[in-house]
């Protein structure tokens, strides 16, 4: 259902897997990958999407490189070594690629990602303004010093965060939630009881996969970007 594709970015150029729904024109979402990189698993998600009616890219942050699931050290140093600004730049390009694209229609795009591409989804959505116009981050945030100027989040934002988190504790996140919606933005966060971090992922890197919360999860992702894009 998908291939890759390169698309301009501030004078250089960037590369994504990109899948197309059967019947086009049709709503947009950029998919944000975990620490991993640009997986099958994450290409797997475009798919989905696509089946679901969206046009879906996932930009490859990592320039080819990835990390197996045996390789964690491998991936927090990919993680690490990400340049804040190249990141932002090819997930800037990659919505510029998807709406202006003749299979994409409206001003404005999703956004999905999981992990560190769920901390990614709420940092684009922020500096994008009203080009992304709905957000759905799993089991990833900004917390504490990491967290952007929030007075350019339009977004409406519903998350998807593991109730057993050491990466991402949910007492962090539903602060966070609290202090968004202080800030007059449209924000709901759910926490899945019991599950651990990266529940949604039907590859189990962590041993956490939860199949029952995971298809929950998704299903609300699926009709908050339906709803809002």
């Amino acid at each position: 259902m998908g291939q890759m594709v390169e698309f301009p970015v501030n004078g250089t150029s960037a590369g994504g897997y990109l899948a197309t729904p059967s019947s086009t024109p049709a709503p947009g979402v950029l998919v944000l990958q975990e620490w991993w990189g640009l997986v099958p698993q994450i290409k797997n998600a475009c798919d989905r999407l696509a089946g679901e009616g969206f046009v879906a890219l996932a930009p490859d942050l990592y320039h080819g490189d990835i990390a197996e699931h045996t390789e964690m050290d491998k991936a927090n140093e990919l993680m690490t070594n990400l340049p804040p600004e190249r990141a932002a730049r090819d997930m800037s390009g990659a919505i510029d690629y998807l709406l202006g694209l003749e299979t994409t229609e409206g001003q404005g795009v999703g956004v999905i990602g999981f992990c560190m591409g769920g901390m990614l989804t709420l940092l684009i959505a922020a500096r994008e303004g009203d080009r992304v116009s709905a957000a759905a981050p799993f089991y990833g945030a900004p917390l504490g010093e990491s967290a952007p100027d929030w007075s350019k989040l339009s977004a409406k934002v519903e998350g998807h965060f593991a109730g057993k988190d050491d990466f991402f504790p949910p007492e962090a996140v539903k602060a966070l939630e609290d202090e968004l919606r202080s800030r007059g933005k449209d924000v709901t966060f759910h926490v899945y009881d019991g599950c651990g971090h990266a529940f949604a992922n039907e590859e189990d890197p962590l041993k956490n996969y939860d199949e029952k919360n995971a298809a929950v999860a998704w299903d609300r992702a699926i009709a908050h970007l339906r709803r809002n894009i």
